[in-house]
């Protein structure tokens, strides 16, 4: 899972124009894991992600295949249904 997230790093880099992209891990509470992307684009940060679920032998499966999207000033817009969705509202300004 975590090799797909790495190949898509250089081609998402050039389609939607991002001065920078990284991988985006974080462990929520109980079994909860969430996973994506951080990026940078025109000088703003957000950071990316999907809901996953970890099980006892620490394997992620999909929970909601549905994209988060938080900034650094603490907005967040979730349900989003796909990458082009994702971007669309980033480069609308919908967050900031």
């Amino acid at each position: 899972m975590l090799a797909d997230f790495i190949h898509s790093l250089e081609p998402m880099l050039e389609k939607y124009d991002l001065d920078d992209i990284g991988i985006y891990e974080e462990e929520g509470q109980g079994s909860n894991y969430f996973m994506g992307y951080t990026i940078r684009k025109d000088g703003k940060a957000f950071m990316i992600n999907r809901p996953y679920v970890k099980n006892e032998n620490k394997e992620l499966a999909l929970e909601k295949d549905e994209w988060t999207i938080q900034t650094d000033e603490g907005d967040e817009v979730k349900g989003i249904q796909s990458m082009e969705e994702v971007f669309e509202k980033i480069n609308n300004g919908i967050l900031h």
